[in-house]
């Protein structure tokens, strides 16, 4: 029997707001809003509801789930959702996760990243699709399936010499410092400074304990002398964030976040007479290139960087010349003395004040 359409009545006595479907289809009951006053939409809002409902009790959920419940469930479970709302709006509320193949995502990628690179659409559509059946099938909703990433090249190369750290430094405004210090001195994600609080920094040490990072493992970094001072010089607060807005105040973190600080980074980028693909994760390659070409301790850059692979750290270390060791020293970028070999005064730790 189909399911019938019914409005609740306001005071008056008369049918008022959203429609409602209710029923019994395929054994189950039904009573759920449509989200709609309209008549006609609500019709077909019920109509795909108890096709859908047919469907999955005669072939099962792993053949009619749909792609918007998958991911609805997804983000229920604390997914990232920043890039789905684009693939949910091209995919819509009936496209089956069954449906979606290598050819589907190509059409997807032409339709919503028509001009994107393909990094950009290995990372947010093919990346995010892929987390979203993934999960599906591991909770037995769906089959399980690979996709294949678009092929990238002329993979990002850039990074900064010393000399080119410092012109950075001298135009940055005076919040930015140490935003800028703790980048290059540890090798964060823009992320995972923003939020670092200031009771997991150890000043006598340069080791700061990031409890919440992008892949979701734990972490100590440790960062050189020059980088603990110039977080000093600039103060810090009592508790709270580390790493503080113009304002004296911590930042409001974003999933993904570091954008927090795009336009006072590009300030100092411009002023500095960078380019426009110095971003602040350039920075996370610098750090790569700089510690490893200090220390040429490979083991330890991937666990001070958090990458969990080898290949991913590789994408991060560049080739660099001989002489940047040396230049990195002259700077007073010391990367052979971090945690407990790191120098520490009275006058630095005195540093320390309350915002």
């Amino acid at each position: 029997m189909p399911l019938k359409l019914i409005r609740r009545k306001n005071k008056a006595g008369k049918p008022s707001g959203n429609y409602f479907a209710r029923g019994t289809v395929a054994g189950q009951s039904v009573y759920q809003s449509t989200g709609t006053s309209i008549r006609g939409e609500a019709e077909a809002w019920a109509n795909r509801l108890e096709t859908k409902m047919r469907e999955r009790h005669a072939f099962g959920a792993s053949a009619t789930l749909t792609f918007a419940e998958a991911a609805h469930e997804y983000m229920l479970s604390g997914g990232e959702g920043r890039f789905l709302k684009k693939v949910l709006e091209y995919f819509g509320p009936d496209t089956r996760v069954a449906d979606i193949d290598n050819g589907t995502m190509l059409e997807a990628a032409d339709a919503i990243y028509p001009d994107a690179a393909p990094a950009t659409v290995n990372r947010q559509l093919i990346g995010p699709v892929s987390a979203v059946i993934g999960m599906a099938s591991e909770n037995g909703r769906a089959i399980p399936r690979k996709f294949r990433r678009l092929t990238v090249r002329n993979a990002r190369t850039r990074w900064l010499t010393p000399a080119e750290f410092e012109r950075l430094l001298s135009n940055a405004a005076p919040h930015l410092v140490p935003i800028l210090a703790c980048l290059i001195g540890t090798g964060c994600r823009a992320s995972e400074a923003l939020g670092a609080e200031v009771e997991n920094w150890h000043p006598a040490t340069g080791e700061l304990w990031l409890p919440e990072t992008k892949n979701g493992h734990a972490r100590m970094v440790q960062m050189p002398e020059r980088a603990r001072d110039l977080i000093l010089a600039e103060g810090v607060p009592e508790d709270g964030q580390l790493l503080q807005t113009p304002k004296g105040q911590g930042y409001v973190m974003r999933s993904n976040g570091g954008g927090q600080i795009q336009t006072a980074f590009n300030f100092a980028r411009d002023n500095a007479g960078l380019g426009p693909e110095v971003t602040p994760h350039v920075i996370r390659h610098t750090w790569a290139t700089w510690f490893y070409a200090a220390t040429k301790d490979y083991g330890r850059m991937l666990d001070l960087g958090g990458w969990r692979t080898a290949s991913t750290a590789e994408r991060y270390r560049k080739n660099s010349p001989a002489d940047l060791p040396a230049k990195l020293l002259k700077a007073g970028w010391n990367f052979q003395r971090l945690g407990a070999d790191l120098p520490d005064t009275m006058e630095r730790r005195a540093g320390l004040r309350a915002v």
